[in-house]
């Protein structure tokens, strides 16, 4: 590709007022690809274009980074750009639970969208192999996959509430074991899902046991998007609803024996 500025701005975080930069990921653009991310403050910024250096945003698509829009620096020393980019925060530990056999191309586009936005923490097929519940739940807590996780994020496809491995991950999200606090839930209905794009949600197409924690308002639930600004929002929802509405989680329902879509 072309080279497009000197750096590209992908995050952008704003001081406690909400006035002014705080924060910004930049990456070397070396015309070929970009560089790994760095983390710059306002006054780097103020410095490089004194310097006349030059900036735009850019944004993650499935091919790679897409150019959105300069990054100027005005005459009354501020900068101007005409987008929005998903923030500068923490990183949240993000387990991504699917079914593997219809939904594996969500879950890649998952992890090629939003990949810089999470730790992720998932399970690759292989990885674990058991039919027993407590003996699945327990390789993900010990090898480090659901020990400290903080957000759990169900792609919910047509046949997802009849999967036990996903009954089972939720459960394991869920409990009071992992880590100081359970798993935020937050369901992300995929273009598949009769559902989708309707506004609304029918609690017996859903995972039994993510419908019941959204019937406690313990979990969220969302359409798909591609949008990295608001997957960036609906994880970080997620994640307050540990703090907010801890006592509201249901863990209660006995775990599923068997797939009941074979």
């Amino acid at each position: 590709m072309a080279k497009w500025e000197d750096y590209v701005i992908t995050k952008l975080s704003f001081n406690e007022k909400g006035n002014s930069i705080d924060k910004v990921i930049v990456h070397d653009d070396f015309e070929e690809h970009i560089g790994d991310a760095m983390i710059k403050n306002r006054q780097w910024l103020v410095e490089q274009a004194n310097k006349g250096k030059t900036f735009c945003c850019a944004e993650r698509k499935i091919d790679g980074w897409s150019r959105i829009c300069p990054f100027i620096r005005k005459a009354d020393g501020g900068f101007n750009w005409n987008t929005t980019l998903p923030k500068e925060i923490v990183k949240r530990k993000t387990f991504i639970s699917y079914y593997h056999y219809e939904d594996q191309d969500y879950k890649e586009r998952f992890k090629n969208l939003f990949g810089d936005l999470i730790t992720h923490k998932s399970v690759e097929d292989g990885d674990i192999d058991s039919d027993n519940s407590d003996g699945y739940i327990k390789q993900l807590i010990h090898q480090g996959y659901l020990a400290d996780t903080t957000v759990l994020v169900v792609l919910i496809g047509v046949n997802t509430k009849h999967r036990k491995h996903i009954d089972w991950e939720i459960s394991g999200a869920l409990n009071l074991k992992v880590g100081d606090k359970c798993s935020g839930i937050l369901g992300l209905k995929l273009p598949n899902h009769p559902d989708y794009g309707t506004g609304s949600h029918t609690y017996n197409l859903l995972p039994d046991r993510l419908s019941d924690n959204l019937k406690s308002n313990y979990a969220i639930i969302r359409d798909w998007t591609d949008d990295r600004v608001k997957m960036q929002e609906y994880i970080e929802l997620a994640f307050e609803k540990r703090n907010t509405n801890y006592e509201d989680r249901d863990n209660s329902r006995l775990q599923m024996t068997e797939n009941t879509n074979e």
